[in-house]
């Protein structure tokens, strides 16, 4: 214990220099403590140009991988950095430097257990991209196919796991320092970094990602993921197709290739909204730079290290207050989160219909193409707090995905709002899962779950009995009737939930007929 917290203050030592170098704190902070005021006067550099935030994502570049990830990561929480902030660090790139070639040569015959020549018939020794976690390099298979092969950084994870348990400690040491943070969950924040970023380095979990996303389109041909080659993908390598087209961020190329940008954005619009809303499963790092345009006009992505995960009842919670606020129906969005649990029942209803207003209202005059959803998820977070709203991270990583979505929207035409072209879909998946049909399936599902909960409840109260019996569990008088009336009350439901099944088949059967 006192080796880890020893370690952790010479960790911090440094990154605190680091951080004063580029000045890359508000300047608030360093007047709360005379000691740090005066570090912070000795290594600082008041002259580093930019917004708080552009300074801190330089300096989390500069202090290496896993801090890179964290910026990623602070740039979907606006409720703890702002806005402002977040855009900023949202722009954080993980370039690093590659590392060598031969380096790469030696981790891929590792892993894959046999010698790069007999794997490949040519393995490019200088990477075409190289990010925080691994780099990629293009290859040829011993069979004549163009693969591109991601390799793993030597040694990032022991470094991302000493970095992790320094995130631990500081996240117990804010809470038992400032026990309001406590809503704020740093503990589960820091359990999401680690566990999205473990997942990031282990390449057959990334593998597994982008063959069930592929799945997911298999019979829609405008949005494509490259084919995995499972013969070459192992924990520290992973070996897809290759891609061949223009980043959707080059506009002149496509416009050059004479692409139909509109219908690009069409296309990267309802591929967004079926893999949030159909399906659950989304990608959550569609930059510029993972988006491709082919040949034909179609999109494909890549890289599937984070990815997203929604509950129907999250979809249908989401879908609602989206609607809600784009109709100005702000009690319907106050219900809404209510209803899911996120605002505690004691907190005033019509104070958070009005909180939801303040939201909502600026929205109402402007155009659809200045609307962002990302941006108004952003703002409800930020104004959580006074209500007690406990942090939703599938929430926050689809917030920050819609922001990139939006932004490369923008690039691709700024006067045109993605979600003005995904409305139809919108419009169909609503009637789908929130129709009268819809309803109906709903109480038949928790009606059948109910059901499937009986043969747990009727072994419990079988060991109860025995326990009785072996003289093991004594129970008073007023426990035994309590007992025997919610018996009698679970007999009654029984019936009544039977009855509510066979009315519910016989809609269903004449809705079909």
């Amino acid at each position: 214990m006192l080796f880890r917290t020893a370690r952790n203050i010479g960790r911090l030592f440094v990154i605190g220099r680091t951080l004063a170098r580029y000045n890359a704190l508000p300047e608030t902070l360093p007047q709360t403590a005379p000691g740090f005021a005066l570090f912070w006067r000795w290594v600082g550099n008041a002259k580093e140009p930019g917004r708080v935030g552009q300074r801190l994502a330089r300096a989390l570049a500069d202090l290496g991988p896993t801090y890179i990830k964290l910026g990623q990561l602070l740039s979907t929480r606006s409720d703890l950095v702002g806005e402002r902030m977040a855009l900023d660090l949202a722009e954080l790139q993980d370039k690093l430097p590659p590392f060598p070639g031969a380096q790469a040569r030696a981790i891929v015959e590792e892993e894959l257990g046999a010698p790069i020549g007999k794997l490949f018939r040519s393995f490019d020794e200088v990477p075409v991209a190289a990010a925080s976690i691994a780099q990629v390099h293009f290859a040829v298979t011993a069979d004549g196919r163009e693969v591109a092969v991601k390799v793993l950084r030597p040694g990032i994870e022991n470094a991302f796991e000493r970095d992790i348990d320094l995130f631990y400690w500081l996240a117990e040491l804010a809470v038992a320092v400032m026990p309001k943070l406590k809503r704020l969950r740093p503990r589960e924040v820091v359990d999401t970094f680690a566990r999205t970023s473990r997942l990031e380095m282990e390449l057959r979990m990334e593998a597994a990602a982008a063959s069930e996303l592929g799945d997911n389109f298999k019979d829609d041909p405008t949005f494509n993921v490259p084919a995995i080659d499972w013969d070459r993908t192992a924990r520290r390598v992973l070996t897809l197709e290759r891609i061949r087209g223009f980043k959707v961020d080059e506009s002149e190329r496509l416009d050059a290739a004479g692409f139909d940008r509109d219908e690009i954005l069409a296309k990267a619009s309802a591929s967004f909204f079926n893999q949030v809303f159909r399906d659950g499963f989304f990608h959550a790092d569609l930059h510029p730079g993972n988006l491709f345009v082919t040949q034909d006009g179609n999109i494909t992505a890549v890289d599937f290290g984070i990815m997203g995960r929604l509950d129907r009842a999250t979809r249908t919670y989401l879908a609602d207050m989206l609607i809600g606020f784009l109709t100005g129906d702000y009690r319907r969005v106050a219900v809404v989160h209510f209803e899911a649990g996120y605002v505690p029942r004691h907190q005033s209803i019509e104070v958070f219909t009005q909180a939801c207003r303040a939201i909502g209202e600026p929205l109402q005059n402007k155009p659809l193409s200045e609307i962002s959803v990302g941006r108004l998820l952003a703002q409800l977070f930020a104004v959580t707090e006074q209500f007690e709203m406990e942090t939703q991270p599938q929430l926050l990583l689809l917030q920050k995905s819609m922001l990139t979505a939006e932004g490369v929207g923008r690039i691709l035409n700024p006067d045109i709002n993605m979600w003005e072209l995904a409305r139809p879909l919108i419009e169909d998946w609503m009637r789908e899962n929130r129709g009268p049909e819809a309803q109906v399936l709903d109480d038949l599902e928790a009606v059948v779950s109910t059901f499937r909960r009986l043969p747990r409840l009727v072994n419990q109260a079988e060991r109860a009995a025995s326990q009785l019996a072996d003289g093991g569990l004594r129970l008073h008088p007023h426990s035994i009737k309590h007992m025997l009336d919610r018996w009698v009350e679970r007999r009654i439901s029984e019936r009544v939930a039977l009855w509510i099944i066979v009315v519910l088949l016989t809609v269903i059967a004449a809705r079909v007929l």
